[in-house]
Parts: C-alpha cells; structure tokens; sequence
C-alpha cells in the first residue's frame, strides 16, 4: 500500500502546481479564485533584477538599489527618484497586486516626503514628476502621499477649508487618466482624485501592505498597516475601465524632504470568476475612464452638463428674468396710478 499511496499524492501534488495554487488577500468574491503570476510578481531573492538578459522579468529605473531583504527606490535623501517596472504586458482581464512596502525615515511628523505610487499604465520605465514616473500618464495610479503639500500652502495663503475637506496624511489615493490629465502635486492630486483615505504607514516596525484589485470593473484599494493581519477597506469603485496590455510598476521620489522607500514584494494574482453572457460580451475598454465620474474635489465636485441640460438652464433662467421684469413693469404701473390719484 505505501507505494501506491506515494503514488497518490505525487500524482496530487504534481496536478496542483500544474494548475497554480490559489492564493492571495483572501478578501475575495463568492466564486472568485486566485492565481499567483510569477511573470508579473517580485519576490526574494531577488537575483538579476534588472540585468538584460537574466530571465527576471523587472527592470530598475533612477537610484533604486537592490539589497538581500528589500528593494530601496528612493534612500532618505534628497531629490532621489526610483522605479520598478515588470517587463511583461498584463493581458489579465481580472486581477490584484499586493504590494508589501516600507516607508520609514529621520522625518518626524510631516517632515518627511514625498511617498510612493503604484502603477497600471500604458508606458513604463520614464522618469517624471508623479512619484518619480511621467505626467500625463495613462492608466491607474495608487499613490501613497506621505506629505502635505496642500495643507502647507493653505497655510500660508491663510485660507481655511471645512473639517469635512482635510486629509488626514500620510494618505493613499486613486487616479484614473486617459493622458488628457496632469496631477497636481502642488494640491496632493485633490482635484482627480477617484477616492482615498488615511494610512499611517511610516515607520512602523511591523509589515505594511497595500492591496489593488479589479475584478468586473470595480477597483477596490484595501490596506492592512496595523499588524493585525486584517485588511481595511480604502476604496472602491465601480464603473472603472482600463485597457489589456498595460505594464505593472511601482515608483517614488523625494524632494526636499526624504524617506527611504522600501518595496519587499509585488505579488500579482490572476482572478479568475464567473460571467454572465452580457458580461462576456462586453465591448473592449480602448482608453481608461470611470463610469459617471464624480471627483472628490470641493471646488471640482460637479458632473459636466450635457447640452440638453445647458440649454433648458438657460431657457428657464431667461424665462425667469422675463417673469421679474413683467413684474418689475406692472408694479411701477400701479404705483404711477396711485401717486396721480393722490393729486386729484
């Protein structure tokens, strides 16, 4: 019998690595299983990182170092900018990438900067002002912002916002771009953000992870920073479209002020769920968008008239000004006959 045990479970074993283990935050669907893609994911050790030619499947990009126990984009220095970027295009129509980071530094309190973003674009491994990667960009960006540069400035400026429009930072946030857009650092992204929320990620002695998923169209942003090993929801957003092919990355930068900003991991999962025959036939999303985009700006928290809407706006507001004039007319009428009857 022992033979034919052994037998049993090579046969076992050798049928579920061939089929992939599922894996991952496990915060998933009812019916959603998971799949760790090693073509898109970056792991200890990390050997060749980098090197052409060498089988791995990420490129370095500015003044990222490679270490035994984590990849270091950006030291606790100034104007320093590093990137990461998987060589492989994703042709996943579902998936998660679970980034395992360090944000830690000599800053205290907001003296520190300027954080780290998460990538899903349309171009990979260019330098630029996001982070440390281009603007405009195409695509998802997730940006972990560990200083206020809004707050500083209205500060100055002596300008008061509502209790119920401060960020609380450090502060991760969503962007959806079709290249049309630029972030604006000067306001911490405010004005395109798709959603957000507080996370004290720096200097902590435990491990810090941050999960995007997009399943369905819905993207969601989940966290989990308090050691506890339980997973926060930070965003989530249904309608969300971004193309195939896009290339995975993560980036930072620092300027004035600085932190080390440390990646340990980038693990990205296939999902894989059922759907139905109209989610099937969906059309091919060509240019990322958000369906009924509703920014969470106050002062750009408007959805953009059609010109139906806009024409009718002004009809009414030109029937309304000819109602007050009438009005206005036969009110001066009767007082001039009031005033002549005083006279007789």
């Amino acid at each position: 019998m022992a033979p034919r045990r052994r037998r049993c479970w090579c046969l076992l074993l050798l049928t579920l690595l061939s089929q992939g283990l599922p894996q991952g935050q496990g915060q998933a669907d009812s019916g959603t299983e998971e799949y760790l893609k090693r073509e898109h994911s970056l792991m200890k050790p990390y050997q060749g990182v980098g090197a052409s030619g060498s089988g791995t499947h990420w490129d370095l990009l500015g003044n990222t170092m490679v270490t035994s126990h984590f990849i270091r984009l950006t030291p606790d220095l100034q104007s320093k900018q590093g990137a990461i970027w998987n060589r492989v295009a994703c042709l996943m129509q579902d998936w998660e990438v679970q980034v395992h980071f360090k944000v830690h530094g000599q800053g205290k309190k907001n003296l520190n900067g300027d954080g780290f973003a998460i990538w899903y674009t349309k171009n990979r491994m260019q330098a630029g002002t996001v982070f440390g990667s281009i603007d405009p960009f195409s695509g998802l960006g997730i940006f972990v912002d560990t200083y206020p540069n809004e707050e500083k400035q209205q500060e100055t400026k002596k300008r008061r916002y509502s209790s119920t429009n401060q960020r609380i930072f450090p502060y991760i946030s969503a962007m959806v771009n079709n290249g049309s857009l630029s972030y604006d650092h000067s306001r911490d992204g405010r004005p395109t953000a798709i959603g957000g929320c507080t996370a004290l990620v720096r200097n902590l002695d435990h491990d810090t992870f941050v999960v995007t998923r997009y399943l369905k169209r819905r993207l969601t942003v989940m966290i989990n920073i308090e050691g506890k090993n339980e997973w926060k929801d930070c965003i989530d957003l249904p309608g969300v479209r971004l193309p195939l092919g896009y290339y995975f990355g993560v980036s930072s930068a620092t300027g004035d002020l600085t932190d080390n900003h440390d990646i340990v991991s980038v693990k990205v999962y296939q999902l894989t769920v059922e759907r139905t025959p109209e989610e099937e036939e969906e059309e091919v999303v060509l240019v990322p968008s958000v369906d009924n985009l509703r920014l969470q700006d106050d002062d750009l928290d408007y959805e953009p008239m059609s010109g139906v809407t806009l024409f009718f706006v002004v009809f009414f507001s030109l029937v309304g000004l000819m109602v007050l004039a009438v009005v206005a007319i036969i009110a001066f009428q009767k007082w001039q006959e009031q005033s002549r009857k005083r006279f007789y």
